[in-house]
């Protein structure tokens, strides 16, 4: 297998790929005149549209093992997985190249790449001109969210790779039964190219993409449209993730009155049987994922996961917030995912996972930087090199990731899939910051709960290109993600707080922050598993049962609120842990207001109000 997978790239034969076999499927005049349009102007060799089935899904992963683009791991160590390698310049979401065309700018905003659609489609149009030639046009049926539920939508997508549509079936419900439940109704089009055509005879590569200066992804929120061309790289070309779930489904959630966020939601299970449902927004690497899949540290809690990423909720029949996850499975981050810091993420891609980037093993595994063990002599990594320590370069890339199904996790929650979504008591807002933010505090009403949402701030990751270094300000994590204005996204928050029918149902609003250092650089907060202690206190205020002090940020804990028992040492932080400096905040409302610049005359005049009470209370 080691050696097969060194050899060289065969030439591609497309015969292989016309063996695949288009089943009777409900095909609607709309989606047939769609992409026939489409395929016109692309060229592709032939069309194959997606059923989902698990012999379609084998043919596809077989054929690309065939041409070299992957690698089929051991199978006793990794049962159903494969291993696949991207360009070097196809690592990750280029923010610079993602577009909002919004027919107006001002709709589109100051944190968000404009362009006036008609120019990207006249742009895209050629790009996309004989764009797949030699290669096959693969029609993807999927449903963000679970079939039927009425906070789920249909999205049909086009790509030319079979790397794409071996991911869709992870991370959405695709094929078939899709098409079966759309029947003639409207979809979401998602068109997406690699943008490297082949002519007769060319071979290929086993990661075909286009330059970074010719990718484009691109958004049409009046149309709810997405384009994307040049780019094989899981978040820039799955269009059912970021680009729709939530580009695309913050627009169509402000125009129809629900919401589309950032958030993982995860069941909590108190000793005496009584469950609440937590939706948290974090930016990249703060721990979004292990919290979504904790192992509580004391007794008796128990932690479900519905999702790790991203949560689509509307407004019940009884005046709750209900969410659902739109996503099937998890596009997780590797370096850095083990045992001991996610053990049920390492349990959830044991098995029928596709990984990209990571290092590969001489017996046909995988590896990556803390992973838990050391890197066996001879691995290969990301670039295809064998792995040379002295080198100094990491054999994972930074962003290296892999695409498991959800239900595989073993603390997958048993409503996961409940068509009505799960009802949701609290939000979690947090992000990496070292000092300031204690540990956890609870906002003073909705409206403050906003403001503070609005304030989020964290270190920037590999998971983004083109940043530099440093806390970015990330308002509810959904700074790249935001399909229209910033300013107007807030005011839809505090429009969901007007929408209420019962404003004592909406969630409480609570912000965290694990990262929190001492004098001596270290965490003050032990984080992992423990943040159950904190979850606890949450549970509690939303119960009524927990005492909390009135700040001027918001109610924080009482020093003895967080239960800390076996922990050692960690009693006398807490004054620290849970310590608001007036001076460190009044110093953060000027860097807060800086930040407010940048949204004009957008910004809600109630989050202006907020701001000016938290510096009156600070004064």
């Amino acid at each position: 297998m080691f050696l097969q997978w060194r050899q060289r790239l065969q030439k591609r034969t497309f015969s292989e790929n016309k063996q695949l076999k288009t089943y009777d499927m409900n095909i609607s005049k709309k989606i047939e005149n769609w992409v026939n349009e489409w395929a016109d102007l692309c060229k592709p060799e032939t069309i194959h549209y997606c059923d989902g089935s698990d012999e379609e899904n084998q043919k596809l992963l077989d054929q690309m093992v065939q041409s070299g683009a992957a690698v089929k791991l051991n199978e006793s160590k990794r049962p159903g997985s494969y291993y696949f390698q991207s360009d070097p310049s196809d690592v990750a979401r280029v923010e610079n190249r993602t577009f909002i065309c919004s027919e107006k700018q001002e709709d589109a905003g100051p944190t968000n790449n404009w362009m006036a659609p008609a120019e990207m489609k006249r742009i895209l149009r050629e790009a996309y001109r004989g764009c797949m030639k030699g290669r096959v046009m693969y029609v993807i049926p999927f449903s963000m969210g679970p079939l039927g539920s009425k906070i789920a939508h249909i999205g049909m997508q086009i790509t030319d790779s079979p790397y794409v549509v071996v991911n869709m079936r992870i991370m959405t419900r695709m094929g078939k039964a899709v098409l079966d439940v759309l029947g003639d109704d409207d979809f979401v089009p998602c068109l997406h190219s690699v943008g490297a055509p082949l002519e007769p005879g060319q071979q290929d590569v086993k990661w075909p993409c286009a330059p970074i200066e010719k990718k484009y992804i691109s958004h049409f929120p009046e149309t709810n449209e997405t384009w994307s061309f040049g780019s094989g790289y899981g978040g820039n070309a799955l269009l059912g993730k970021k680009c729709f779930a939530l580009r695309i489904a913050s627009n169509m959630a402000r125009r129809q009155g629900w919401m589309a966020e950032h958030m993982l939601i995860m069941g909590i299970t108190n000793p005496q049987g009584v469950k609440k449902y937590i939706a948290a927004a974090f930016p990249s690497a703060c721990g979004k994922t292990n919290l979504a899949m904790l192992i509580p540290t004391i007794p008796g809690w128990k932690v479900e996961t519905v999702g790790d990423d991203i949560a689509w909720m509307k407004f019940g029949e009884d005046g709750r917030l209900y969410a659902i996850n739109p996503e099937a499975g998890f596009f997780g981050v590797a370096p850095y995912t083990s045992m001991d810091s996610n053990p049920n993420a390492m349990l959830s891609c044991k098995s029928n996972s596709i990984f990209t980037n990571t290092a590969l093993t001489p017996d046909g595994d995988i590896w990556w930087e803390g992973i838990g063990c050391d890197i066996p002599a001879g691995s290969i990594t990301w670039t295809d090199q064998v792995f040379d320590p002295s080198a100094g370069k990491p054999a994972a890339h930074p962003n290296a990731r892999f695409t498991s199904p959800a239900r595989q996790c073993p603390v997958i929650d048993p409503d996961w899939e409940n068509p009505k979504g799960v009802p949701i008591s609290a939000f979690l807002f947090g992000g990496r910051r070292p000092g300031t933010v204690p540990l956890v505090y609870q906002s003073f009403d909705w409206n403050h709960g906003v403001f503070l949402g609005t304030i989020v701030g964290s270190e920037v990751t590999a998971a983004a290109i083109g940043l530099k270094a440093g806390v970015r300000r990330d308002p509810f994590a959904m700074l790249p993600f935001c399909g229209y204005h910033m300013g107007d996204y807030f005011n839809h928050w505090i429009s969901i707080g007007k929408m209420a029918s019962d404003p004592t149902k909406l969630p409480k609003i609570f912000n965290v922050n694990w990262f929190r250092k001492g004098a001596d650089g270290k965490f003050l907060w032990p984080g992992y598993g423990d943040n159950i202690r904190v979850l606890k206190w949450i549970f509690g205020r939303v119960e009524g049962t927990e005492k909390a002090v009135e700040t001027p940020i918001g109610y924080v804990p009482d020093r003895n609120s967080i239960d800390v028992n076996g922990l050692p040492g960690v009693a006398e932080k807490m004054d620290q842990i849970l310590k608001v400096d007036k001076k460190e905040w009044l110093d953060e409302c000027e860097l807060i207001a800086e930040h407010q610049k940048i949204f004009g005359n957008k910004l809600p005049g109630e989050i202006r109000t907020q701001f000016e009470r938290l510096k009156e209370r600070l004064m």
